[in-house]
């Protein structure tokens, strides 16, 4: 539902999930969710948020704003989905089949699917065909209650291709009426093309420093840049010197790492003072204090864990009793995570990861911003000032978000007029 006014005030509501505690929600603080019971609205104006309390207390000046009927439901922040790859053109159900046969991720690799099988489709693909999909696959996301969304490239692989994906997700945000916040995956996996030795290594790793970053820059496509680190990916030497080049080119920074094995991937991050690590299955305990240090956020992706069929589950509960900042993520890919719901990536991380149905929605939230560097003043929280984006869930009660993963029960996104101003 989109609010085509100035002003309106959303009312009749059973809950209002504010999710405010002045930044991002830390150990005990994830629990705190700043809920609102006796009689809770909202006030909007101009695409921000004014007024958040009982309605009986509603400011004169909302007195002739437009009114929506919450419907008894719970309203919470839109959510922020801080790690999606959704510029793909076609899904891989036929490696869903392979894993459920006992194929492993470095054996469907192998044979040509994974991430070379999506890049195959992406380069194939007209300019339009790329668009539409990925307006698709924002939609997905924008069905289950998700208003911002970090978007990868990744599947072009080439200067070409990567430019093309970023420009198919910047403007998927528009058709889609989403935030978008670009990342730069270019050092995915090495393209077919550079395979079979070092010499080759080096120099796709050259191009993407040297000739598809600065790109992306010139074009304004993007605000980050990522890279894999982790087991048939890119190795410490190749990452530490993307890190230190990304930095030097004026880019934010996050990392896949620590997923397949431990390998320093979460440390590594933090050293270069990444916004994010992302996966972190087998994060080193030892690298957490710079991660806590140095700001960087843990984000889990226990969809992935999921689809892969893992035994070896991102350990939340003590992540967040050490201090970490954590959120989650979709992670919503055509391979290892095609799953654009994130009330069950959060029903995931309670039933798997140790975390309770409140730091689960809190790291959908604020702390999901927090990863993006958005401000937590106006993404994933209901307070003066912040954007007029919201998810109205058919629940009594926030914790039933995950627990009715099952089902899409996020009745609607509601945006007022301005809200991505």
């Amino acid at each position: 539902m989109h609010i085509d006014s100035d002003k309106c005030v959303i009312g009749n509501l059973r809950r209002v999930v504010t999710c405010d505690g002045g930044g991002p929600l830390v150990g005990r603080a994830m629990r705190q969710l700043n809920v609102l019971e006796h009689e809770p609205c909202v006030g909007v104006e101009e695409g921000r948020v004014s007024y958040v309390g009982s309605r009986s207390r509603l400011p004169a000046a909302l007195d002739t704003a437009q009114v929506i009927d919450g419907r008894g439901m719970v309203l919470t922040p839109g959510l922020v989905d801080c790690h999606t790859h959704p510029a793909f053109v076609r899904g891989r159900a036929d490696e869903f089949a392979m894993r459920l046969a006992g194929a492993t991720y470095e054996q469907i690799a192998a044979a040509g699917g994974g991430i070379v099988s999506s890049t195959t489709a992406v380069r194939g693909a007209t300019d339009a065909e790329l668009a539409e999909q990925t307006t698709r696959n924002l939609q997905r996301l924008r069905r289950h209650g998700v208003v911002a969304v970090e978007g990868k490239s990744g599947y072009g692989l080439n200067l070409e291709d990567e430019l093309r994906q970023l420009r198919a997700i910047r403007d998927a945000g528009e058709s889609a009426d989403m935030h978008t916040v670009r990342t730069c995956l270019a050092a995915h996996s090495l393209p077919m093309e550079y395979r079979g030795s070092d010499e080759k290594r080096g120099e796709y790793l050259k191009l993407v420093t040297d000739e598809i970053l600065p790109a992306v820059i010139r074009e304004g496509l993007a605000e980050r840049a990522d890279i894999f680190h982790d087991k048939g990916a890119f190795k410490l030497a190749e990452v530490n010197a993307f890190c230190k080049t990304v930095r030097e080119l004026g880019l934010r920074l996050t990392v896949h790492a620590d997923q397949l094995c431990e390998d320093g991937g979460g440390e590594i991050a933090a050293s270069h003072h990444a916004d994010s690590a992302d996966h972190l299955e087998y994060l080193d305990p030892a690298g957490v204090d710079v991660m806590i240090r140095n700001g960087t956020c843990a984000v889990l992706l226990p969809g992935s864990t999921y689809v892969l069929k893992m035994d070896q589950w991102a350990g939340g509960r003590w992540m967040i009793d050490v201090g970490l900042t954590v959120a989650l993520a979709t992670d919503f890919n055509p391979g290892s995570s095609p799953v654009a719901n994130p009330a069950f990536v959060m029903n995931l991380a309670v039933m798997q990861c140790g975390m309770t149905p409140e730091e689960a929605l809190a790291g959908f939230t604020v702390n999901a911003a927090q990863a993006l560097r958005l401000s937590t003043d106006e993404w994933g929280v209901i307070k003066p000032g912040s954007r007029a984006a919201f998810a109205l869930w058919d629940v009594d009660h926030e914790r039933e978000i995950p627990y009715y993963a099952g089902t899409n029960s996020c009745l609607e996104v509601i945006t007022c007029r301005g809200w991505r101003s």
